[in-house]
């Protein structure tokens, strides 16, 4: 397509569109018939510039000629509970699902590693020798040691909102650098491994393993499930760069990396929760066996959560998008 000549054969529509916005809502009937055929002209035009020839000053106003026309032919539309409400029942939901052949290859691997990291620990006694000496690991496992007042150090509330801000930024921080080919997505999975495992090591070295067992998994289940779905939402991102499959590059990017933006908020309230089980089920003075079972119930709620609303939304035709109201208009690409 030659640039020149498009630009020279549309531009008087374009002059033309802006001038009817200029008026606002001083438009005749047959004002307003004309500003919605150039409003959908225009919006095929953009499309067609950004496929064939992205010139980025042509299409930084047309993209604001869209945008101002979209709002007027639509009216400013203001989000509501009606947004949360489908959000919370339709959206994250159905985007973990789709997700799942990532997350759950994740999941298994990362813990696969996390127990093999402490298997070693605890079967080298020179490895442990390398992380601490003798006498503070002694500190760490021993019976009321560092590891089991590390729940219960600060107060239940601030400790809860403590653990919730840090695993909720590891979990934006997957979903945001997954873009860059997942590369710092694999390193932090294996920083949260790698302190999973020496946890293991050291506490099944000093014959604790159980209770180091009963301290994690209140909390770690739904926890670790939030995290593991960040990283696997994260890597299929980076999977995007590399292969956007039938769209363009430029479009699957744009829808996955909405997805992954909306899924961050939906993973800070399942960390919210789990937040609030570190904070004040896991150092309460309920037995192992009764916090272990809030645990396992925290996250087989979550999973019911993903498989029957999300795969019922899922298989409705729902990815985790925004409406298709709210997106910008494309146009099919050859593959």
């Amino acid at each position: 397509m030659d640039l020149d000549v498009f630009v020279t054969a549309h531009r008087a529509e374009w002059d033309r569109l802006e001038q009817l916005l200029g008026r606002g809502r001083r438009l005749t009937g047959a004002e307003a018939d004309e500003l919605v055929a150039l409003y959908q002209r225009t919006s095929t035009h953009l499309s067609l510039i950004q496929s064939s020839v992205p010139d980025p000053m042509l299409t930084g106003r047309l993209t604001q000629l869209v945008a101002r026309a979209r709002a007027t032919v639509t009216g400013a539309r203001r989000a509501g509970w009606r947004d949360a409400a489908r959000f919370f029942t339709a959206g994250f939901p159905a985007a973990v699902y789709r997700s799942r052949r990532w997350w759950i290859p994740t999941a298994l691997l990362s813990t696969a590693v996390g127990v093999l990291i402490g298997w070693w620990i605890a079967t080298h006694p020179e490895v442990q020798g390398v992380i601490a000496a003798p006498d503070d690991l002694k500190a760490l496992t021993k019976p009321g040691g560092g590891y089991e007042t590390y729940y219960s150090s600060n107060p239940a509330g601030s400790f809860a909102a403590q653990v919730w801000t840090n695993n909720a930024q590891a979990a934006a921080i997957c979903l945001v650098l997954g873009a860059f080919l997942g590369i710092p997505v694999l390193w932090i999975l294996f920083l949260n491994m790698l302190n999973l495992g020496v946890g293991i090591g050291l506490m099944a070295s000093a014959g604790r393993l159980d209770v180091f067992l009963g301290l994690i998994l209140p909390h770690g289940l739904l926890e670790l499930t939030a995290v593991f779905v960040a990283a696997g939402t994260g890597l299929r991102l980076g999977w995007t760069v590399v292969d956007p499959g039938p769209r363009t590059r430029r479009a699957a990017l744009a829808e996955q990396g909405r997805a992954a933006l909306g899924m961050a908020i939906g993973l800070a309230v399942v960390l919210f929760v789990s937040g609030l089980i570190e904070g004040f089920v896991t150092p309460s003075g309920l037995p192992t066996w009764a916090r272990i079972t809030i645990g396992v119930a925290a996250e087989a709620l979550f999973l019911t959560y993903v498989y029957v609303l999300g795969g019922r939304a899922a298989r409705a035709g729902e990815v985790g998008d925004v409406e298709a109201a709210d997106q910008a208009a494309t146009l099919p690409t050859a593959a």
